[in-house]
């Protein structure tokens, strides 16, 4: 059962990713669709960020993690090299863990 539900996802994936290329010329939306399409991807986006970096399962996961966050997103909007944001998140919760603070 797991192997023809592996296979259905990942024809369902290829055929997505196969649809957009195909059909894009095909169908056109207006300006204010595309822009709603635009802002819905970020807030997609902003939600899984925020779920990943406040929740495990359904509980809070305390202040290191999302300090570290918080420390990488302010050095990926300063537009610091990608290493030295994802290198100081780290640290940053690293060090607040070690420090006591979960």
């Amino acid at each position: 059962m797991s192997w023809i539900a592996i296979i259905v996802l990942g024809v369902g994936t290829y055929a997505l990713r196969f649809a957009g290329p195909v059909l894009r010329s095909r169908i056109t939306v207006s300006p204010a669709v595309g822009r709603y399409l635009t802002l819905a991807a970020i807030a997609l986006l902003a939600a899984l960020i925020g779920t990943a970096a406040l929740l495990n399962g359904t509980e809070f996961v305390g202040i290191a993690r999302p300090a570290g966050v918080a420390v990488g997103a302010v050095l990926a909007w300063r537009k610091l090299p990608f290493v030295v944001v994802v290198v100081a998140a780290a640290l940053t919760a690293a060090l607040l863990r070690l420090a006591g603070i979960q």
